[in-house]
């Protein structure tokens, strides 16, 4: 996803080069418009590694947590176990 993102971004930013350099020469104005587009590319970039960090991390906390359930399912398991050998 960020891969194809950075490309698609690279691409409009290549077209919108390719517009000035087809006009003659690039105005203030324009040349503003291509530095807030650089910053916004930034700026999805970094949101997209912030996302995937939390979503690294969500996962690594439901591995623990499917741990700590299988142990649980293990240890009641081994209870019932203990429980029907009693009653006999």
């Amino acid at each position: 996803m960020k891969d194809l993102l950075k490309s698609g971004l690279a691409v409009l930013l290549f077209v919108v080069m390719l517009g000035f350099v087809g006009c003659g020469g690039v105005s203030e104005e324009q040349m503003a418009e291509l530095n807030a587009l650089r910053a916004e590319v930034n700026s999805l970039e970094q949101e997209v590694e912030a996302l995937q960090a939390e979503r690294t991390r969500l996962e690594r906390q439901i591995a623990e947590r499917n741990v700590k359930l299988k142990d649980c399912e293990n240890a009641k398991a081994e209870t019932r176990a203990n429980l029907q050998k009693m009653g006999k």
